[in-house]
């Protein structure tokens, strides 16, 4: 402290000629900072993340790196974007193909989205056939993968590159970054490393949760301080050589092996490098050795490990305490989740006659922004907690008849029965009636509604709600004809017999079973009102 005080103190005389005394007056008052002023400053060195959190030895980082890589090359699965791109040459082709991939990976398991992928690739190959698409195709492809706004970005993107970037998919995580929209720092870096081979470390879901554990970070994983310090992490373990394959082998191992639960340890190709575990395994031996009178007697088989000396101020160390039952799940904490929004949907299936005896039902748009942005449903109306159920069907059937130019009532409207359908911040509940015009001729008065028959309603972009509505009308449809099928037999026999028929209880089958009746049998013709 004095060395530097003296330094201070020789080079301000040379700069501005001031007076001795005025000098020494000048050190006098820096000697007079406050103690909170220190306590301050010690408390922000304190809180800084030690080396404990992170990879200091050039060695380790190379072993992991080799590790992980042979495990991957062995283990790694034959997924139709990982193939698309190691064998596609065109890197506009290759660049496109992986941006589809991670979009629709997004919240979205592997499984799922497999068919989508395939389906979507098959029929626009490059980014100048996604940009002659229309919206409409776009949203019907996309229907039944969920988080329907990914599907409208990559239209949007798509566009974007053909009309301002000649057609030339970005080229560094930076302008991927900055030019295509629904592009964030995960997706750009991913896209970065697999198509363009650029070194550069990509955090997803299943990165948080292998890094934290490599480094017993066990702080909110949502935080700035640990977000920071895992993307710093990922950039210094990422192989400069295979990017690409480095970072897919990180998701492929929390995905596989280090699991949200009942992670796969003894499985592990870099667990010789994870605090986590060494941190299990020295404990339960430790508690072990302690039941049975042996702690000071033998020395631990497992090699003790050190804790991060901040432990307690640590940005990125547990705020809470240790629990044995959790292993290496106490890494990493989560914030806990807000309970979804519950919400109360009126819905009704409307329907007239169509052309050669064929059904027509009623669709209407939703706005192309929002939840479902640009999908078709059955019309609807949220209800609200303060307005009765009459009122909200009155609503209901004054929208039904603005838009089909028809006058309903709500006496016309027959219950069908409650579907539930669960979004990531809404539990909704759809509460679906029907009703059925007479009227052929009925034209929608509004340019977002149309009708469609059965076959175009199952190939219509709709949410996987709507798919649930028609469900539980064919499943009601189903048991109506079976339980009047029961009653015919159950006549019948009585009429041979002498003998009354017995009631019966109505057989449960489901919507696929092979003698259903089709969904507009089940609804009561209604007279319109004029």
């Amino acid at each position: 402290m004095w060395c530097l005080f003296v330094s201070r103190f020789r080079s301000t005389l040379q700069k501005n000629k001031k007076t001795g005394l005025e000098m020494v007056e000048t050190a006098k008052a820096k000697r007079k900072r406050s103690k909170t002023a220190v306590k301050e400053e010690e408390t922000t060195n304190a809180s800084s993340p030690s080396t404990y959190h992170t990879f200091h030895d050039t060695a380790d980082v190379a072993l992991l790196r080799s590790q992980l890589l042979s495990w991957y090359d062995k283990e790694q699965r034959e997924l139709p974007w990982r193939t698309l791109a190691v064998t596609e040459s065109d890197l506009n082709i290759r660049t496109y193909a992986v941006w589809v991939s991670e979009i629709m990976l997004q919240q979205t398991q592997v499984a799922t989205v497999i068919s989508y992928y395939n389906k979507w690739i098959k029929r626009w190959p490059t980014v100048q056939d996604l940009a002659a698409a229309t919206l409409e195709e776009v949203n019907q492809m996309w229907a039944g993968l969920g988080y329907y706004s990914r599907g409208k970005r990559l239209h949007e993107g798509a566009q974007k590159v053909v009309s301002e970037l000649n057609g030339q998919m970005p080229r560094t995580v930076d302008s991927l970054l900055k030019q295509l929209p629904g592009v964030g720092r995960y997706t750009a870096a991913a896209i970065g490393s697999i198509a363009l081979g650029q070194v550069t470390g990509a955090v997803d879901g299943n990165l948080i949760r292998v890094l934290c554990r490599l480094r017993a970070i066990g702080a909110d994983s949502t935080s700035p301080a640990v977000t920071e310090a895992l993307w710093s992490l990922a950039n210094i373990l990422v192989d400069p050589e295979r990017p690409g394959d480095f970072n897919q082998a990180m998701m492929e191992l929390g995905a596989r092996v280090c699991t949200p639960k009942a992670p796969l340890c003894s499985q592990c190709p870099v667990q010789s490098h994870c605090h986590s575990y060494r941190k299990v395994h020295v404990k339960q031996e430790k508690n072990s050795r302690k039941l049975l009178g042996k702690l000071d007697r033998k020395p631990l088989s497992l090699p003790d490990i050190e804790d991060c000396m901040n432990s307690g101020t640590c940005p990125l160390c547990p705020s809470e305490p240790w629990d044995d039952e959790l292993g290496v799940q106490n890494f990493p904490r989560k914030p806990a989740k807000k309970p979804p929004r519950v919400e109360r949907t009126l819905t009704c299936v409307v329907i007239r006659p169509g052309e050669e005896e064929e059904d027509e039902y009623l669709l209407t748009q939703r706005p192309n922004k929002g939840l479902l942005a640009g999908l078709w449903e059955f019309p609807s109306l949220l209800q609200e907690e303060k307005t009765s159920d009459v009122k909200q069907k009155q609503a209901l059937c004054s929208e039904i008849s603005r838009i089909s130019g028809t006058r309903l009532t709500d006496s016309l409207l027959q219950y069908v029965g409650e579907v539930v359908h669960i979004f990531s911040h809404i539990h909704q509940t759809y509460v679906v009636h029907s009703v059925r015009l007479k009227d052929s001729d009925t034209q929608t008065q509004s340019e977002n509604a149309q009708w469609l028959n059965r076959s175009a309603l199952q190939e219509a972009a709709v949410s996987t709600g709507v798919k649930k509505i028609v469900k539980l009308c064919d499943s009601v449809v189903s048991q109506k004809q079976q339980t009047s099928k029961d009653a015919k037999r159950q006549k019948h026999v009585g009429t041979k017999t002498g003998k009354k028929p017995q009631s019966s209880k109505k057989p449960r089958l489901s919507a696929a079973d092979s003698r259903q009746l089709s969904l507009s049998s089940f609804f009561k013709t209604v007279k319109q009102e004029s």
